[in-house]
């Protein structure tokens, strides 16, 4: 049960289609900012980082600090699955 309950908390952080989103887009670039996310999805860099902390907690991506800024990628496995599972041509 666990097992499920952890894939369940994956998908839950995935529903929402910003996080969604941010997501599939650091799969494309292997990394990014919170400065170009903001720039590309057109939305507040408070509302980013909100979902960036979601994102984090379910253990979908990390950040890494370089100088001022933190680079975000993402580290799970099951999440880059789905990802390509939904957006596969």
């Amino acid at each position: 049960m666990e097992i499920l309950e952890a894939k369940s908390e994956i998908l839950k952080a995935l529903a929402h289609p910003v996080r969604l989103c941010i997501v599939k887009g650091l799969i494309e670039t292997e990394f990014c900012n919170v400065t170009k996310m903001q720039s590309c999805l057109e939305i507040p860099q408070s509302t980013i980082s909100q979902h960036l902390t979601k994102l984090k907690a379910a253990g979908i991506i990390e950040g890494k600090r370089e100088g001022v800024k933190i680079n975000y990628s993402v580290v799970n496995k099951d999440a880059r699955k789905i990802i390509k599972a939904l957006f596969e041509k």
